[in-house]
């Protein structure tokens, strides 16, 4: 206390622990005496300041910063001084700051509890019913159902008996004012005791937390639909994903309906109001619920009404429903239980609407107490839709790219049998899956002159359409090299240069995606064997007659995108009833991805499938069931081969002299060997190809030369001389007096060409054997 003056006329023993100065010793001092310095506002004050902060000094010459007030005696010059460290007060007044903000909030409710529970004290307002769990003079079963105030009171009266704080206890209550509607609430609740330490109530503190628990589990749900919508390009699967994640985080009950062009990769018609929408459904969630009669996946929905809430669903409203609109749309009462489940209260419909296009609905119901959808629950349905119509759309998209790339492979592969003289083949195609993209893998059987077949497998870089066009220019292109004959190593450098010049073309981003692998082999029924050369092309399987098998060693050269570099043909002989094996990468990288693996399970697989009365067809299905993942992740392709031979007594060889007179003996002999085949019906024909292919090995050609007659379906003529000149046919003048041999050989036979070998050239004819009736 102190006089007008600022005189210090009397001093508590709080002022004697805070400053260390006894009453005796500070009574009569000046009070300016106490401060260790004198704030510059304070010097030369007439009069004592109404508040402010001053440093005082100890009496152990330690210095307390202090914030002070003073309040004048009514009716007296005495001034009381009241003074405490500014510390201390900062945390009051935040304190203070800290419990009228909490007290002020809509969702957090302050309660002090007696020893029985009863609300004394409390924030709550009796007109904020709606928020708040507790009112004074309330127990909390006056507030809350009977069974959730028991579980909130026996949290508290632990609280009293044990002093051990509740922290952020969550549980779900329902007022009793509106029993349907649950809300989140978190209790922390701490004992309240006396100066003696003895119990007298417990404070609570109330936190509505239910739409921070709706927020949260929207956003749980949002990021679900994100991470597992659309891990799938398989429309039917896309759609069931979408509806799993719905249930039960968001209703009971949900079914997707698309347009039935969807499936099929096509875009669906533009048409609004009722009637018959082509709409099938896609995907129902739970599995295991039980649906009315109506609801069965696969099913196209009835005729619908042109309903004003359908009109809105189709404009892209996202439309929250009762039982009584639905019975408008689905044509009256009496249906509604045939497509809705008994205890279903409420619907959500909302649109899958992607670039413009109304792929189809989300339907979503919520049964039995569950809570009524909400318009924040719409707006969430919305994005929902929206993610899962865009996942949708690109599975419809990819749905029509990859059938449009099958048809196109399909379409751009040869028969998938064929029967030649050389063998009979079987080709197997599966296509990738799972969301790859169709690759450019290929087979092909391609019959050669004097009964020889040639054998193709490929696999092109890369996928989609423009592996597809890459593989059926490389296809045509090997086609038109093995009607010219060439040897194995030399197609597959022919066939490098033209794929140097693909990627030559190409624009430059993609020059590094144009390439192949290709393996080609050249069956000679006659000779029995096999020449094969490989351009970075897995080897082909060989299985014996004996059911033995093995992987043909072969010297691979590089792939086809690397030109200049040389390709090496290994020959092998093959025995009638052998089965070769020519696959792509697809069917041996399953599993593990190691190719000598894959090529060892493949071997073994033939030996075990190959057998000689087994078709090459359901051998080759066999194969791929028992090899190949259920979704392979690239194309496989396998083409079998089981190999003939051509039996000596259909074959003829004659060496042909270096004389002009060896071409009537030519004549002579050919006539001998057609009467004992009964070709005799050839002989005039024979006779002049004959004369005319072994003049011209004599004439132009160089010794050892032969003359070749094979007899099948057609008899072939050959004449084989050591020169390498190609002959060339024209067409001789009037006047000329040569140059009509190859144009009678072209005008008797069917066919005819010419084909190099290591050592010479071979002239060949064929005519058509034609079978008696």
């Amino acid at each position: 206390m102190l006089d007008h003056r600022g005189t210090v006329l009397r001093w508590t023993s709080s002022a004697a622990d805070l400053t260390g100065f006894s009453s005796r010793e500070a009574c009569g001092r000046p009070v300016h005496e106490l401060v260790a310095d004198l704030p510059d506002d304070l010097r030369g004050a007439s009069q004592m300041p109404a508040s402010g902060r001053v440093r005082l000094r100890h009496q152990c010459g330690s210095i307390i910063d202090v914030t002070f007030r003073t309040t004048r005696l009514e009716g007296s010059t005495e001034v009381l001084l009241l003074a405490a460290p500014t510390h201390h007060v900062a945390l009051h007044e935040q304190g203070a700051a800290l419990l009228r903000a909490l007290s002020s909030k809509n969702r957090i409710t302050i309660a002090l509890h007696d020893t029985d529970l009863t609300t004394v004290q409390t924030n709550a307002t009796p007109d904020t019913l709606d928020g708040r769990p507790v009112q004074p003079g309330t127990r909390l079963s006056d507030v809350l159902c009977a069974e959730h105030a028991e579980t909130l009171e026996a949290a508290l009266r632990q609280v009293l008996e044990t002093g051990a704080p509740v922290v952020r206890r969550n549980q779900h209550v329902s007022w009793r004012h509106d029993p349907a509607r649950r809300h989140a609430l978190s209790l922390s609740a701490f004992r309240l005791e006396d100066a003696r330490g003895r119990p007298t109530g417990v404070a609570a503190l109330y936190i509505d937390s239910t739409d921070q628990l709706h927020a949260r589990r929207h956003l749980d749900l949002a990021r679900e639909v994100a991470e597992q919508v659309g891990g799938s390009l398989d429309v039917v699967r896309t759609v069931q994903d979408l509806a799993d994640v719905l249930v039960p985080a968001f209703g009971d009950l949900a079914a997707v309906h698309l347009a039935q062009s969807v499936f099929d990769g096509d875009e669906p018609a533009k048409r609004l109001g009722g009637g018959d929408l082509q709409l099938r459904i896609a995907a129902l969630a739970p599995a295991t619920a039980v649906w009315p009669a109506g609801i069965k996946r696969g099913d196209l929905l009835p005729p619908l009404s042109d309903h004003p809430l359908l009109r809105s669903v189709q404009h892209g409203e996202t439309i929250i429903w009762d039982r009584d609109d639905f019975a408008a749309l689905i044509g009256g009462p009496q249906l509604v239980e045939y497509f809705l489940p008994k205890d279903a209260h409420a619907l959500m419909v909302a649109p899958l609407y992607a670039r413009g296009l109304a792929l189809g609905y989300i339907v979503v119901c919520r049964t039995g107490r569950s809570d009524p959808f909400t318009e924040d629950e719409a707006d969430l349905m919305k994005q929902i839709a929206s993610r899962g119509a865009l996942a949708i759309d690109n599975a419809r998209r990819y749905t029509r790219e990859h059938r449009a790339a099958v048809a196109l492979q399909q379409r751009l592969l040869p028969p998938a049998m064929t029967d030649t003289p050389a063998a009979e083949t079987a080709g197997v195609y599966l296509p990738a899956g799972g969301g790859a993209g169709i690759g450019g893998d290929w087979y092909d059987a391609i019959a050669l002159p004097s009964l020889r077949l040639a054998l193709v497998a490929g696999d092109v870089v890369g996928h989609g359409m423009p592996a597809s066009a890459t593989m059926g220019r490389l296809r045509a292109a090997i086609q038109t090299l093995a009607d010219l004959e060439m040897e194995p190593d030399e197609l597959l450098t022919r066939i490098a240069d033209l794929v140097q010049r693909l990627a030559s073309e190409a624009p430059p981003d993609d020059h590094d995606l144009i390439g192949a692998t290709c393996l080609y082999a050249v069956y000679d029924p006659v000779t029995r064997r096999c020449a094969i050369a490989s351009a970075g092309h897995p080897p082909p399987v060989l299985v014996r007659p004996d059911g033995t098998a093995e992987a043909v060693g072969i010297s691979p050269g590089p792939p086809l995108s690397v030109s200049g570099m040389p390709y090496e043909t290994t020959t092998l002989d093959l025995e009638p009833g052998s089965i070769l094996a020519l696959y792509t990468d697809g069917l041996i990288e399953q599993g593990d991805g190691d190719i000598d693996h894959g090529v060892r399970r493949l071997t073994d697989a033939l030996a075990a499938s190959c057998r000689p009365d087994r078709a090459l067809d359901e051998t080759g299905r066999a194969l791929l069931a028992g090899l190949v993942d259920q979704v392979p992740r690239d194309d496989v392709t396998l083409l079998l081969a089981r190999t003939r031979a051509v039996p000596a007594q259909d074959t003829a060889h004659w060496q042909i002299p270096a004389d002009p007179a060896a071409v009537s003996e030519a004549r002579d002999w050919t006539t001998r060997q057609l009467t004992v085949w009964g070709l005799e019906d050839l002989l005039f024909t024979t006779e002049l190809i004959v004369s005319e292919l072994v003049t011209n090995a004599i004439r132009y050609g160089r010794p050892p030369a032969e003359l070749h007659l094979i007899r099948h379906d057609v008899l072939v003529c050959e004449v084989t001389d050591a020169s390498s000149s190609q002959p060339r046919l024209r067409r001789a003048h009037t006047t000329d007096e040569g140059g009509r041999g190859l144009f009678l050989v072209a005008q008797l036979g069917t066919r005819w060409g010419c084909r190099h070998g290591q050592n010479g050239k071979t002239i060949w004819s064929e005519q058509l054997i034609e079978c008696p009736c």
